[in-house]
């Protein structure tokens, strides 16, 4: 059964983390996914939008898929249903990010068997801002 990591390693994550993929992110403000990549541009993070219809949110050039990405990305957050988990998982695997994080709601247990027999460590039903903000950061 998958298990969450501890804050002694989502500490260190955060900290080290530079640049986050946010696959899903929606162009709309009231959407979470907008709210929570806001909120993490504004700690410093650069954003990459996933999102196969617009070409740029938050001010950062848009990429329609994970593959298609020029650069090496720290942490993959993701705002998908849980269904659409693990052909990301399938493209996280080639890109060897820090991380992979499912957003509050996203549970996948095929997609965490694939992340974790591929060594990718995965964060699963939880919100990375709510995450940042508990552990001060």
């Amino acid at each position: 059964m998958f298990q969450n990591p501890s804050d002694d390693v989502l500490r260190p994550l955060l900290q080290s983390a530079k640049t986050i993929a946010v696959v899903g992110l929606s162009p709309k403000r009231h959407r979470d996914s907008y709210r929570v990549a806001k909120y993490l541009q504004e700690r410093g993070y650069r954003i990459i939008p996933v999102y196969p219809r617009e070409n740029e949110i938050l001010g950062e050039k848009v990429y329609a898929q994970l593959d298609d990405f020029p650069v090496t990305v720290d942490i993959i957050n993701v705002f998908r249903r849980s269904d659409q988990v693990p052909p990301v998982i399938e493209s996280a695997v080639r890109l060897q990010p820090a991380a992979v994080w499912l957003q509050l709601g996203v549970i996948s247990e095929d997609a965490a068997v694939l992340a974790c027999g591929k060594g990718l460590l995965l964060i699963m039903d939880r919100c990375i801002m709510i995450e940042h903000r508990r552990l001060g950061l």
